[in-house]
């Protein structure tokens, strides 16, 4: 890589970690200034994800206090978190290099419907919150959570953008509780799910280790600054810059057939 290059990917993985902090959707950074590098659609899509572990890492340790109390729910997700992280892994390394890019637009076009969605998700969610009169009953329908986990966990694998917006969705509709607390949850499971996968591509040796250490050490910096620019830019604005970005990058990569 020349000087450019790991400049142009150090600047992309810190907004990346950025983004991913404050609004989410830092994927449809990284993967687009990894295809501009001349990176195959599919290492692109590897190289993006192992990257940007340090964030999911630093998100839920951000959400440590929130976690509290959470063992149970954790333990009982933590399976198919795991094997649907794998079995993501395992169908994005079987899928042809062709067939591929061209599903890269429309994934991208669906990432950033979550990641536009992803408010009034929220608002949703906490409208059920109130209209709620016990938590107790038994909170969790077992059977769904784990299903719509699973196949949450097989996305986020697959192609992250969204993984966050989709778990929020299956933890809302089948736990009681508060969202920062669901939230706190969802931080944790991403992390799990984009380890599974990620020691997939490292054990299959799916990797390009520069690119990947470039982008762990710049999203990490990037991880920390997005708490900082949470706190003074809006997520809304965030969210809507990163969309205009994968909206474009999708219209490109579909034209280019």
């Amino acid at each position: 890589m020349s000087p450019g290059q790991i400049a142009l990917l150090a600047v992309a993985g810190v907004l990346a970690g950025s983004v991913n902090t404050a609004a989410g959707g830092g994927t449809l950074i990284s993967f687009p200034a990894l295809l501009a590098l001349g990176v195959p659609p599919v290492t692109a899509n590897i190289t993006s994800a192992i990257g940007l572990v340090p964030g999911y890492a630093g998100g839920a340790y951000a959400y440590r206090r929130e976690l509290h109390g959470q063992r149970r729910r954790f333990v009982g997700l933590l399976a198919v978190s795991i094997l649907g992280g794998i079995v993501g892994a395992l169908l994005l390394l079987a899928t042809p290099g062709n067939a591929f890019k061209r599903a890269v637009p429309y994934l991208v076009i669906i990432s950033c419907l979550l990641l536009l969605a992803q408010p009034r998700l929220a608002a949703w969610v906490n409208n059920r919150r109130r209209q709620e009169a016990t938590t107790t009953r038994n909170e969790i329908s077992r059977f769904g959570i784990q299903s719509g986990g699973l196949l949450a966990s097989v996305y986020g694998s697959y192609f992250g953008a969204g993984l966050g917006v989709l778990l929020l969705a299956v933890l809302g509709i089948f736990i009681s509780d508060d969202m920062q607390r669901l939230n706190a949850l969802k931080a944790l499971l991403s992390l799990v799910i984009v380890t599974a996968g990620a020691t997939v591509y490292i054990g299959l040796g799916q990797v390009s280790l520069l690119q990947v250490a470039i982008l762990c050490a710049t999203s990490c910096i990037g991880g920390f600054l997005g708490g900082f620019a949470a706190r003074r830019l809006s997520p809304e604005t965030l969210r809507r810059a990163v969309c205009v970005l994968g909206f474009t990058v999708a219209a490109v990569m579909l034209k280019q057939g």
